[in-house]
């Protein structure tokens, strides 16, 4: 019935939303978003070879906090873009951001999720969100690296992260709190990249 679908929606919304909440960097944030809508990606592939990935990485003698599932985040313009990466997966070559690494070689994805874009979100602006389910593994912290030169995928690693600077000024640009906050995710075997890293996996749309 469609009451029950309409309950389903918005116990799934309350989910998605008490995720974000729990991921923001700032806690004023919690007055100024807004979210209206949850649509539960079910793409049975991504969940699969979370999965794999996991049992391969267990079987690697991963810790069970290396193999945590934590969740991650994506914002887009439109419900297209949002959608495109929910069919197809968070593929290499999509980041304009390069600091932690070659863009060529993994994705980049925010912890926060009020820290999702290098400009800070205005008054009335409005986009999509893409809540993905993401296992680290196996972090090494980097330094940034603004050159061309890109920083490559450490063997061994599954994430890299930047050097957390516990001084960061209040007034520390948005755009550098945008860059530190992001994971740079890779799978590396036998000396290949992934075209599509498999410890992302596409959640929940908002």
């Amino acid at each position: 019935g469609f009451h029950l679908e309409s309950e389903e929606s918005s116990s799934l919304l309350q989910t998605a939303v008490s995720v974000l909440q729990s991921s923001y960097l700032d806690s004023t944030s919690q007055d100024s978003f807004q979210y209206s809508q949850a649509i539960l990606v079910e793409n049975h592939v991504f969940l699969s070879e979370l999965k794999a990935f996991a049992q391969a990485k267990e079987a690697a003698g991963y810790s069970q906090e290396e193999l945590e599932e934590t969740f991650a985040f994506l914002l887009f313009d439109n419900e297209e873009e949002a959608k495109e990466v929910c069919q197809t997966g968070l593929r290499v070559n999509s980041s304009s951001i390069s600091t932690l690494g070659d863009p060529a070689k993994g994705v980049y994805i925010s912890k926060h999720a009020d820290c999702l874009h290098p400009r800070p979100w205005y008054h009335g602006k409005s986009g999509y969100i893409v809540i993905c389910k993401l296992i680290k593994g196996k972090v090494k912290v980097v330094s940034e690296n603004y050159t061309t030169s890109y920083t490559c995928p450490s063997p061994g690693y599954d994430c890299h992260v930047a050097v957390s600077r516990s001084n960061i000024p209040s007034k520390a640009s948005h755009c550098q709190a945008f860059e530190q906050s992001q994971y740079y995710v890779y799978e590396v075997s036998d000396g290949s990249t992934a075209e599509r890293p498999r410890q992302i996996c596409p959640y929940i749309v908002i």
